[in-house]
């Protein structure tokens, strides 16, 4: 397994990748950081590059989507949930409670909580989209203030 650190505005971000697949996209510090150990530096390959240049422009405000082949492992749950954090526009946020609803399951909020806490692609699966009903910035993985600011870079982007 290889990484690529890319530094952001908001601290280094660090992609974990194969020879065809993202496998995260990690915050450094952020809940649930992976153990590199044994894994190697590569900054010139070619995914490393194309996942860098995306963040890039995600961060200088011409990029909302990502197009990255992502490794996409876990429960079927959490397919589901992260599948479904793919659907909220820039710019928008979505309750937990009402994504629980969205995926047919009112009564898992909680579950659905905890699919977002462990999703490996912070920015690029926009689980910083998901919010409180109260709308209050509730968890995240990278840190609310983190989740605060990528809301806000978000809203700037799309207005």
């Amino acid at each position: 397994m290889n990484y690529h650190d890319v530094m952001t505005p908001q601290g280094l971000l660090r992609v974990l990748f194969d020879e065809e697949n993202v496998h995260g996209i990690y915050f450094e510090g952020q809940k649930y950081w992976p153990d590199f150990s044994g894994h190697h530096p590569s900054p010139s390959h070619p995914l490393a590059q194309r996942a860098e240049q995306q963040l890039r422009e995600y961060f200088d405000g011409g990029r909302s989507d990502f197009d990255l082949p992502l490794a996409v492992r876990g429960t079927p749950f959490q397919q589901s949930v992260w599948r479904a954090l793919l659907t909220i526009p820039a710019g928008e946020t979505c309750s937990y409670m009402a994504l629980a609803v969205g995926l047919g399951n009112p009564r898992g909020v909680r579950a659905v909580a905890q699919a977002i806490g462990r999703n490996p692609w912070s920015v690029v699966v926009p689980c910083h989209r998901v919010i409180g009903s109260s709308g209050s910035l509730t968890g995240y993985a990278g840190g609310v203030n983190r989740k605060a600011w990528l809301l806000e870079h978000e809203r700037k982007i799309a207005s």
